[in-house]
């Protein structure tokens, strides 16, 4: 299975602006800029686009691993948080949030699960940073 995304950009660094398509068209050339990843710009970046791809990735793989656990979520609420050190243009970690509702399950089962879906998500595999999370069960 393959996915694939293209980035066109043009112009220099600060001044220039790209667009990015993705396999689904879901991005069809959708834009981004230097002010969007280091200032507060109304287009999109690399950054939180890997923020939006981690968020998915673990709720997909908590849902599975519930599913193998024998429970269904009503609810998996996650975010990311992704950071970077500007000055030396690395990403140093990755912050999950989750809120979850889920019928009958306990705590420590609920945190064996969650804790499982950080570690073995297929974008958690890729990243070669620190990644947190805070859980609640709601």
């Amino acid at each position: 299975m393959k996915r694939t995304a293209n980035a066109v950009w043009n112009g220099s660094l600060k001044e220039g602006e790209g667009k990015l398509t993705t396999q689904s068209k879901v991005l069809d050339k959708a834009q981004y800029c230097f002010n969007s990843r280091f200032g507060e710009g109304k287009s999109t970046n690399p950054d939180e686009l890997l923020a939006a791809a981690h968020a998915g990735c673990f709720a997909m793989a908590l849902s599975l691993i519930l599913g193998k656990e024998g429970y269904t979520a009503d609810a998996l609420d996650v975010s990311s948080v992704v950071t970077m050190d500007a000055d030396k243009l690395e990403l140093t970690g990755s912050h999950l949030t989750l809120k979850a509702k889920i019928p009958n399950i306990n705590q420590d089962k609920f945190m064996e699960c969650a804790n499982a879906a950080k570690d073995n998500c297929p974008v958690s595999k890729a990243l070669s940073l620190k990644i947190t999370m805070d859980a609640q069960l709601q």
